[in-house]
């Protein structure tokens, strides 16, 4: 899609809306790696007529704020599920755990991993895998209504999703797998092969997140790939205090 140069009226007009406008096609041109489409775009935002040096100049400036405010999210945003990404999980992560030690909080982290991710992926194909994994992302706010407030949601690989919570029912991983039975309006999401283990965070001797990830992921390696969704006989494995 071509960028177009502002227009006067509309700039002058609805100036607000016309810097979002802008600050997406640059994003979109910054992100596809169009670098002449960027340069017209910059150059045409450099040359809006039709308003005072003031307004030029603020519309300008909402415009770039914008644009680093969207680029600032996609490089913490894993863009196929619309959770965290592993830097972004790690970076509010430690902002929550931080908290939590402060507050004398504890907090779990919860670690799901997707089994045969390969062989779905050279089952069904490159898209019916991204839509599990999408799948996966819904699942995860289902189950997690309060992520983005206390609870942090993230993918932190190609098969790999964590959840940092306070709320210590959230972690029970047979709750989990109980709420986790009929999802609703996930279609055959039950039938995904996910491991799942549980790590403790206490405020009394706080692990950096790095650590407790650690710990979650060897809990998994410990046990047997099972269908959390599905499987009854799946119990939960017990937190870890990390000290």
């Amino acid at each position: 899609m071509q960028g177009t140069s502002p227009s006067p009226a509309a700039t002058g007009s609805r100036p607000a809306t016309r810097s979002l406008e802008i600050a997406g096609q640059l994003r979109t041109a910054v992100m596809e790696g169009d670098d002449a489409r960027l340069t017209r775009l910059l150059s045409d935002l450099l040359r809006i007529k039709g308003l005072t040096k003031g307004q030029r100049v603020g519309l300008q400036l909402r415009t770039i704020m914008s644009l680093v405010q969207s680029l600032r999210t996609a490089a913490l945003n894993d863009e196929l599920t619309g959770l965290l990404n592993r830097r972004g999980f790690m970076q509010v992560g430690t902002r929550l755990l931080d908290l939590a030690a402060r507050d004398d909080q504890t907090v779990h982290l919860i670690y799901l991993r997707l089994d045969h991710v390969q062989w779905l992926k050279d089952a069904t194909g490159r898209i019916a895998s991204d839509v599990l994994l999408r799948r996966v992302g819904n699942f995860m706010r289902d189950l997690f209504p309060s992520y983005g407030v206390y609870e942090v949601l993230g993918r932190l690989s190609g098969h790999e999703f964590a959840v940092l919570t306070p709320v210590g029912e959230n972690a029970a991983l047979d709750v989990i797998r109980q709420r986790a039975r009929c999802p609703e309006g996930l279609g055959d999401l039950s039938a995904l092969p996910l491991t799942l283990a549980v790590a403790r965070f206490d405020p009394a001797c706080p692990p950096a997140i790095g650590e407790l990830l650690r710990n979650a992921i060897q809990a998994v390696d410990a046990v047997e790939p099972v269908n959390a969704m599905a499987s009854p006989g799946l119990a939960p494995q017990p937190g870890m205090t990390l000290c």
